[in-house]
């Protein structure tokens, strides 16, 4: 049959395994997740092998100077595991710095926005827990491409093209991402000399020469150079931390996420809304279809607003956020015909590029892993001689006194990055995630309607036109009352964008990013692995 008849967007086939598969954003990284696997490692040593990876040759996007979040399924506990591998603000730093420079939100780029990165110290923690292989053998792969180089793919290169042109005129930046003064070209060879060392004197001395020994001491002098807070205490103090993934049901499927810092559960807090509606025979891409979800997401994000934050901090009312009961208060709020106009907005900027990526091994265990710099390439700031850059996660704190994600010393900041899972009747079902900011929460929640409202497959759930709302939001919590902008991918029927427009909605072309998404599901009858990666990105999805 004809994949493409009746269809308004361009699909493909699935790609189907039984031994091992991965789903990433580049090819590279699946080739090395498959060769892990194929070694003897676990989907874990095959997700952390990609990742290191996927911070040399797309370093737009993730890198070991930022954070990494993480769910995992265990076979042999038969649960899924969450691991919350964000770092923490510098114990020096105090919001009244920020006030007194007369600062109203924090730098995107620059010494102020660099906190702890947390992503080796979360290999290591992944790695103790579900790991087989030695850590010399994941990260080899990405020591030996950083030393020989390997060709830039064309949306890494456009992207590149964009970070520079940002944070070129910082010169240890420019020293390690710059070829001839300018970003490298798609097709060109790129090398990383540096970040090779570095990731081998991981491989050699372990996680602590990255937090208390050699590489952190170079981190430490770095930031007194360029008069940054970041010290040799912040990083030596810096611990992941393994915490329960939240759910919520959805039409008799469990879907998963992780609680904040992140903004996970606003994907759910969507899908408990929408739950009280017959979204599947409103019909996909239909004005009804989409309205409905728009408005959920602007009472989600309102939520999201106020108390998604460190709840070392704060005591946010999870119960309550995530109860049916609430969530049909919530859903008496959308007017049928009109776009609600006045909701409040994020309390976070609109960007970051993160990547996601998804392995599961031959015995079952599968790891929903995502990881991110924020903003791209993050801070501009390159320790010397290390080869990667500073995460500017940061930014994503409010100034403003008596938020629950006011900056603090040693707190850590509201988290855009979310990996996702679904379980049914306490079996594993999917693993999966979707790049992009803020549009995270609202394309999770997106593709659990295409899959389970609109009967799509792996692929045609990416694949499918998607829809974003945004808001005119600050840092500190201005109230929105234009009701935002409606942004659409080609796919979208005209007369649905008409319809929209009639009841309220703003409806724009301006030219955003659709964020990027990778899958793996799993069919307990058959024991046979599908997956799925889509076109806005360079990657795929392979198994054996």
């Amino acid at each position: 049959m004809n994949r493409l008849t009746e269809k308004t967007f361009a699909t493909r086939s699935e790609v189907f395994a039984r031994n091992g598969i991965a789903a990433t954003s580049h090819p590279l990284a699946n080739q090395v997740a498959l060769d892990i696997l194929k070694q003897g490692g676990s989907a874990v040593d095959g997700a952390i092998a990609a990742n290191a990876l996927l911070g040399l040759v797309e370093p737009t996007g993730c890198g070991i100077g930022g954070d990494l979040f993480a769910i995992v399924w265990d076979v042999k506990t038969g649960k899924l595991h969450g691991l919350n591998g964000s770092g923490r603000s510098p114990r020096s730093l105090s919001l009244n710095h920020f006030h007194a420079l007369g600062l109203r939100k924090v730098p995107s780029e620059g010494p102020l926005s660099v906190s702890v990165p947390g992503t080796v110290d979360a290999w290591f923690a992944l790695h103790k827990q579900f790991g087989q292989l030695p850590m010399k053998a994941l990260l080899e792969p990405a020591i030996s491409y950083a030393h020989s180089g390997f060709p830039v793919t064309e949306v890494i290169a456009n992207t590149w093209t964009e970070n520079v042109a940002r944070l070129g005129h910082y010169s240890c930046f420019a020293n390690t991402y710059l070829v001839n003064g300018r970003a490298p070209k798609r097709g060109e060879i790129f090398r990383n000399p540096a970040l090779s060392s570095t990731l081998n004197t991981i491989a050699e001395q372990g996680r602590d020469t990255f937090y208390q020994g050699e590489l952190a001491n170079t981190m430490d002098a770095f930031m007194k150079h360029v008069g940054g807070f970041l010290s040799l205490e912040d990083l030596a103090s810096h611990r992941s931390e393994w915490v329960e993934p939240l759910s919520t049901n959805y039409r008799g499927y469990d879907i998963w996420e992780l609680p904040p810092n992140g903004q996970g559960i606003a994907a759910l807090q969507i899908l408990n809304i929408l739950e009280g509606f017959d979204i599947k025979n409103a019909g996909f891409g239909s004005a009804l279809h989409l309205h409905l979800f728009l408005e959920a997401k602007k009472l989600a994000f309102e939520d999201r607003a106020r108390f998604y934050a460190d709840p070392d901090f704060n005591k946010i009312p999870l119960e309550r956020l995530l109860s049916k009961v609430y969530a049909s208060e919530e859903r008496a709020r959308i007017n049928m015909e009109k776009a609600g106009l006045k909701y409040e907005p994020s309390d976070v900027p609109r960007s970051g590029d993160t990547v996601y990526l998804t392995v599961a091994d031959g015995s079952g265990n599968m790891v929903s892993l995502i990881q991110s710099n924020f903003r791209g390439m993050g801070s501009g700031l390159v320790p010397d001689g290390l080869g990667f850059c500073f995460q500017s996660r940061g930014e994503l704190f409010a100034l403003e006194k008596g938020h629950f994600n006011t900056y603090a010393p040693g707190k850590r900041p509201f988290h855009t990055i979310m990996p996702a899972f679904i379980t049914r009747n306490g079996k594993p079902f999917i693993s999966f995630g979707v790049m992009g900011g803020d549009i995270q929460p609202q394309m999770h929640a997106a593709i659990v309607m295409n899959l389970l409202d609109f009967g799509m497959n792996l692929q045609e759930a990416g694949d499918a036109p998607r829809c974003i709302h945004s808001g005119s939001s600050q840092p500190t919590g201005a109230i929105m009352t234009d009701g935002g902008k409606v942004h659409v991918e080609s796919g979208v029927p005209h007369e649905t964008l008409e319809e929209l427009k009639q009841k309220g909605h703003c409806v724009s072309t301006d030219v955003v990013s659709f964020g990027g998404y990778q899958a793996i599901g799993l069919d307990w009858e058959t024991k046979v692995y599908a997956a799925a990666s889509e076109s806005r990105k360079d990657g795929h999805a392979t198994g054996y």
